[in-house]
């Protein structure tokens, strides 16, 4: 089982392993759903990419995994 928490963890598996992290994508206004890129992409990458604190970001991701958000 991957760990949601690994630095090589491409944004592709994230949305297929856990499907509960996808709104938290959506909420941000993030293009990574259904984006060609995402299998090539971490949460490092996306976060880069938007801008975002990557720390709060997989806080906000492990909330949504633990069915808090």
């Amino acid at each position: 089982m991957p760990r949601l928490d690994d630095p090589d963890l491409m944004l592709s598996d994230v949305m297929k392993v856990w499907p509960q992290t996808i709104e938290v994508f959506l909420r941000h206004g993030m293009l990574c759903v259904g984006c060609m890129v995402n299998p090539f992409h971490t949460v490092a990458d996306a976060c880069t990419e938007y801008n975002l604190d990557e720390e709060v970001f997989r806080t906000e991701l492990q909330r949504a995994v633990d069915g808090q958000g």
